[in-house]
């Protein structure tokens, strides 16, 4: 068995003084490859010194500012350091990046010209997108499809949209990845949308330290606990889990490419 956490927030200050016992925990679950993704500059730093640090390890890192932050980019453009991190080989992707208007943390036309900045940043790089989005799956897909976000392509992940909004990604194609609300006793209608993605456009992630999976769920959240989330996904696909897990293995490898890198 050999898992994916492909998004997993490592770089929080929860994991600060544990990180070395937490990426033990997770190796002996089975998780071989986790993306360590950034939020802002400081937590991007931090993803890519991670990465670096435990290189060998299957640790990869993602660059980006999350619609919360977005405040803080200058108008109409991205920080130099970000795409200057944003080109590193420890680097697989860009993100997080998108809409929140659950929040509304920072301005919406903030957030929606930061996530246009990072869709051009993506595609100049030549590395895929790593997308939040929080009620707001129209106008986000919408500014994808503007952007023409299909060329460098990405993920939606921990998606909590319905089967429209999935197959709208779908056909950009994205990848849609789930998280631990698909554990969750009331979210039947995420689990139906699990059970209807393509093998090979299907992700999991735990989005660590939250939304920790129903068996630990109000505890923070852990790597290792990524596997309560095939188990659920592959119970609705009515597939084992080491077929699902070696789907994803698959799906991660092709659109990070980090088997190509020194692991």
């Amino acid at each position: 068995m050999r898992y994916v956490d492909s998004h997993c927030h490592l770089n929080m200050k929860e994991f600060s003084t544990i990180l070395e016992s937490v990426l033990e925990e997770a190796r002996t679950a089975g998780v071989q490859r986790l993306l360590v993704v950034g939020f802002d500059m400081a937590s991007s730093a931090e993803a890519v010194s991670i990465a670096r640090i435990h290189r060998g390890e299957g640790v990869f890192a993602a660059v980006g500012v999350h619609p919360h932050d977005a405040k803080t980019c200058p108008p109409g453009e991205l920080p130099r350091t970000l795409e200057d991190r944003a080109l590193g080989r420890e680097v697989v992707a860009v993100g997080e990046t998108g809409l929140d208007f659950h929040y509304d943390l920072s301005p919406r036309k903030a957030q929606e010209e930061s996530f246009r900045r990072h869709i051009d940043l993506a595609v100049r790089v030549g590395k895929p997108l790593i997308v939040h989005v929080r009620e707001a799956y129209r106008e986000a897909l919408q500014i994808l499809r503007e952007e023409r976000a299909d060329s460098c392509g990405g993920i939606i992940h921990c998606f909590s949209g319905d089967w429209q909004d999935a197959e709208a990604a779908l056909d950009l194609g994205f990848h849609v990845s789930f998280a631990g609300p698909v554990t969750f006793p009331r979210s039947t209608g995420l689990r139906e949308t699990a059970g209807k993605i393509p093998a090979n456009r299907l992700l999991c992630e735990t989005d660590c330290p939250y939304l920790a999976p129903q068996p630990w769920r109000g505890r923070t959240n852990r790597p290792a606990y990524v596997t309560a989330i095939y188990e659920a996904i592959a119970k609705q696909r009515k597939v084992d889990v080491e077929t699902l897990a070696e789907e994803v293995w698959r799906n991660a490898a092709g659109l990070f490419g980090w088997e190509a890198l020194d692991v």
